[in-house]
């Protein structure tokens, strides 16, 4: 890497980007990180950091809020911030009129989620001191959890081939909730809600409530006949041997319900693995510790241990900041109880945390800190509205290069792309790329459930698109006839 060679950053709405003159396929590419080092250092340098729970004082709406109730799941949930109104309750006068303007802009026109943060989370935005304007905007939390107009591009705010499911997941759906894309794998959708709504969310057509930009499907049935849908289906398919449990988020579903459901898998001979997804392990760590949720936890845990099923936990961290003496209390209370693994899933996205530094700080928090084993790191998703959050697959390769042996290789997470009709591909794994107009191809070893008599779904190349913005010139240019010429 030479020393003028740049990172991949975020870069204001409407302006030019820095890689607009990036080398073509047959140069090297950047490396990430973007930093040079003293002669013998090393490109990163590792120092431990213990977690600390931010002092929630700080902020104006939260003076006067003691432990307890900081601790409670009730209040947590209760106190979520929802709209601009409230978010003003809580910040007072430490962020100014432009940023709520801004706000107000986004989640009128171009938001796809709706706001929905809990005080846990905003608690982790700029958590070393009292937020100004300028640190509200530039925290890497509130980019991707409080997204607003000017975050996101103007000239490409969405890639031509962005789809509101971009992952075909109701395409194939087996039952109503039921998705069944790989052939030993299904996904279980319990539910549309979650206890935080993130704005990358690759579900956004399904999750949550409806916004100005998107009107929101529906689950229709009953959740009593869904999950008797889901569960009749496995039965009938003893090719299905694991289980993703989400939603939504699982933290949502009434202990009680979620429990019952686990059990009448558990009674499932031919499942082997349950994995339950839960962004609100790190967003509302408070659930997790509920007494009622740990013992039931550890009923389900005993039962999986007993008939040789893995159970594992799955959540969503982003960024260092997001890891606090709360998140690894409940990480750890879920390992002790019997749960096999406490997994993360994060999202490459950048602006948040899209650089060698933010992920090798955020693996070493995880793994060395939390007692969360990083697993993978998705490319953010084609949906509508999030070019400004997307990376191309030339940087991401070029990150998980970065990232190699810092870490133990059990805790080395790996960067995947998710494509569409293909499924989750290691960066590397890419068949053919076109830098110059950021198409790469991909192929896969088996049919989904809608490919049953697709005779060239194995034969088939698959395109990926990389984010307009970054590519050179020219294929900036032809991406821009080639809308000229759809319009």
């Amino acid at each position: 890497m030479t020393q003028t060679q740049q990172p991949l950053t975020a870069t204001p709405a409407g302006t030019p980007h820095p890689r607009d003159t990036e080398p073509t396929p047959e140069h090297t590419a950047p490396a990430p990180t973007g930093s040079t080092t003293l002669a013998g250092g090393q490109p990163y340098e590792y120092r431990r950091r213990p977690l600390v729970e931010p002092d929630w004082t700080r902020f104006p709406g939260w003076r006067d809020i003691t432990r307890e109730q900081w601790e409670s799941a009730q209040w947590q949930r209760v106190n979520c911030v929802k709209n601009v109104k409230q978010l003003r309750r809580v910040l007072g006068d430490l962020v100014d009129d432009t940023f709520y303007a801004d706000l107000v802009e986004d989640q009128n026109a171009l938001a796809t989620m709706s706001m929905l943060v809990p005080p846990q989370m905003l608690n982790t935005m700029v958590p070393d001191t009292t937020p100004s304007t300028g640190t509200f905007y530039a925290d890497p939390i509130r980019r991707y959890m409080i997204p607003v107009a000017s975050d996101r591009r103007t000239d490409w705010p969405s890639h031509p081939y962005a789809t509101r499911d971009s992952l075909h997941e109701h395409d194939m759906w087996v039952a109503e909730g039921l998705t069944h894309r790989y052939p030993t794998k299904v996904l279980a959708e319990l539910l549309s809600t979650c206890p935080q709504y993130c704005g990358h969310c690759t579900r956004m057509d399904l999750v949550g409530n409806s916004t100005p930009a998107v009107d929101k499907l529906k689950l229709t049935l009953k959740p009593v006949d869904r999950y008797d849908a889901h569960v009749n289906y496995l039965k009938a398919h003893p090719g299905v041997r694991d289980v993703v449990v989400s939603g939504g988020d699982v933290a949502n579903v009434p202990w009680r319900n979620l429990e019952s459901y686990l059990m009448r898998l558990l009674e499932i001979e031919t499942i082997r693995d349950i994995r339950l997804a839960t962004k609100a392990l790190m967003g509302l760590p408070q659930h997790w510790l509920q007494p009622d949720v740990v013992e039931g936890l550890e009923r389900v845990a005993r039962t999986a241990a007993r008939r040789g099923v893995n159970l594992a936990i799955h959540t969503h961290v982003n960024h260092v900041q997001s890891l606090t003496p709360l998140v690894a209390r409940a990480a750890q209370t879920a390992l002790e109880v019997g749960v096999r693994d406490v997994r993360n899933q994060g999202v490459l996205m950048r602006g948040v945390n899209a650089t060698a530094p933010a992920l090798l700080d955020l693996c070493f928090g995880l793994q060395g800190e939390a007692g969360i084993l990083p697993y993978y790191f998705y490319m953010c998703d084609m949906i509508p509205n999030a070019e400004h959050w997307r990376v191309p697959v030339w940087y991401a390769e070029q990150l998980q290069h970065d990232m190699m042996g810092y870490l133990p290789g059990y805790a080395t997470p790996r960067i995947v792309c998710d494509v569409p009709f293909v499924g989750k591909r290691w960066v590397h794994m890419v068949t053919e790329y076109d830098r110059e107009r950021g198409i790469s191809y991909w192929t896969k070893n088996y049919r989904t459930s809608i490919e049953a008599t697709d005779d060239a779904a194995l034969t088939r190349r698959y395109a990926y698109y990389d984010p307009i913005d970054t590519l050179p010139g020219a294929g900036q240019k032809w991406w821009a006839e080639q809308e000229r010429a759809d319009a």
